[in-house]
């Protein structure tokens, strides 16, 4: 069986066509929404759903703190943040 590289998601024109956004924005807010939906509800991580909304972590991270999203931070994110902090000094 073949590895997937890509999932394409198809959306009927006639959806496409009643979003409340200009054609040429679509894809990223679409995918902006995808993501912080899919982070809000621990479906992907902050670095995957950041990497979904082709954004960076940071800013992915401010767009969580605009729209009042609590980050998802336990065991495994603070022994990395202190390991990342370690490791630069």
């Amino acid at each position: 069986m073949m590895a997937m590289d890509t999932l394409t998601l198809e959306i009927p024109k006639e959806i496409a066509q009643a979003l409340r956004l200009p054609p040429q924005d679509q894809e990223n807010r679409l995918r902006l929404e995808l993501a912080i939906a899919s982070y809000s509800q621990s479906i992907l991580g902050l670095g995957k759903a950041a990497e979904l909304a082709h954004l960076t972590q940071l800013g992915f991270d401010e767009e969580l703190g605009r729209r009042h999203i609590p980050m998802h931070y336990g065991d495994s994110e603070l022994a990395q943040d202190v390991a990342y902090g370690c490791c630069r000094q």
